[in-house]
């Protein structure tokens, strides 16, 4: 049970490190495809074995199989939640470009500078979720198609650029933004995140590949588990509408907040 499985692409994983890395990546995935923050539990959990010996092997295998998920939910949400498709794809095709420039530039950015700044914005985000209850509760356009259009896409941009440098709460952010400034609600502002979040994702793990560090065996392993787990999160959130979600949001939103704030306070 604790001994190494010796399979190749598993980095010397033994079984009960590869169970406990699958639970945490079917987890991640259903909390993901409900309103983003499945980094809050695939990547910690990657981080407390460390396979491969090296942090990039963990952030590597950990974005593909974010991508995995966040393609099985933005499929099942395609089949049960209308999407903006002429928006979405627009948006999703800018953040991939915004991820990779991310990526790009992610050593030159200082951490503890993007941490502070990520945690203030999480916590104004939360505050003005929490003291509107109607947020996100029923459809509310903000602009004419085509203004929607150019605002989802400059917000795309920039938070695609965000995941790129490996910030954490991509998603909810996504939310927010359709929610907040777009006035979607909050289960076809969940369906356009995950459509969005798999470019960026994508974005980010063409370096990873180009690089090799990918834990193939795991990665898969974990891409399975992360894809059911959407799918299950995905089908909750559009069965139980935009009040549920919207509980869900905020309760990752302060789960967020914690992490930051003591990866801040702890200087990691």
């Amino acid at each position: 049970m604790f001994t190494a499985l010796g399979w190749p692409g598993f980095a010397e994983l033994s079984l009960a490190g590869l169970i406990f890395l699958c639970c945490a990546a079917f987890l991640a995935g259903a909390v993901d495809a409900i309103v983003g923050g499945g980094g809050l539990i695939q990547l910690p959990a990657m981080l407390l074995l460390v396979p491969g010996g090296d942090l990039i092997y963990s952030l590597g295998t950990n974005k593909l199989a974010a991508v995995a998920g966040t393609a099985a939910a933005a499929r099942t949400y395609a089949k049960r939640t209308p999407v903006p498709w002429r928006s979405a794809l627009p948006m999703a095709a800018v953040a991939f470009v915004g991820a990779l420039g991310g990526a790009m530039f992610a050593a030159a950015l200082p951490q503890a500078v993007l941490t502070g700044v990520v945690l203030v914005a999480l916590i104004a985000v939360g505050i003005y979720t929490w003291r509107k209850p109607d947020l996100g509760s029923v459809e509310a356009p903000r602009f004419a198609p085509a203004r929607q259009t150019q605002v989802m896409v400059a917000g795309g941009a920039v938070i695609g650029f965000y995941d790129g440098i490996a910030g954490p709460g991509t998603g909810s952010f996504l939310v927010f933004l359709l929610v907040g400034l777009v006035g979607f609600a909050f289960v076809g502002a969940s369906a356009t995140a995950k459509i969005v979040n798999v470019a960026t994702n994508l974005g980010a793990l063409l370096f990873f590949v180009a690089a090799g560090k990918i834990l193939w065996g795991l990665a898969l392993a974990m891409a399975v588990s992360n894809a059911t787990g959407s799918v299950l999160g995905a089908a909750i959130a559009s069965s139980r509408g935009s009040v549920f979600v919207r509980k869900v949001f905020l309760a990752v939103v302060v789960a967020l907040v914690a992490s930051l704030g003591w990866k801040l306070a702890s200087g990691i």
